[in-house]
């Protein structure tokens, strides 16, 4: 499953329009986003956005976060603190590895 597909049939489980969904994710620039943007984003013509546009799409979905970030192929901004020892780095990754594949 793609971020694009999932974000998709979230959006049909809840019975919302691309429009309806739309005009509830909103851009950094205080707009909402567009119909065609959306539906690019569904059909993986579009890299996943922004952390906080992920962040609206799971509220107004019902979806977790952590799995549309995984989906997309983001970490959020903190986890992203440049103080981590390199050892928590490969520590977090092997438990997340190990986690998948039970």
């Amino acid at each position: 499953m793609t971020f694009g597909t999932h974000i998709a049939e979230a959006r049909k489980a809840l019975r919302l329009s691309q429009k309806d969904l739309a005009a509830r994710i909103i851009k950094e620039d205080g707009q909402p986003i567009s119909a065609q943007y959306l539906n690019d984003i569904e059909h993986d013509r579009r890299n996943p956005p922004s952390e906080d546009m992920i962040k609206q799409f799971a509220k107004h979905l019902k979806l977790e976060q952590e799995v549309l970030f995984y989906l997309a192929g983001k970490l959020t901004q903190d986890m992203m603190r440049t103080s981590v020892e390199p050892e928590k780095i490969v520590a977090a990754y092997q438990a997340f590895r190990k986690a998948l594949n039970k």
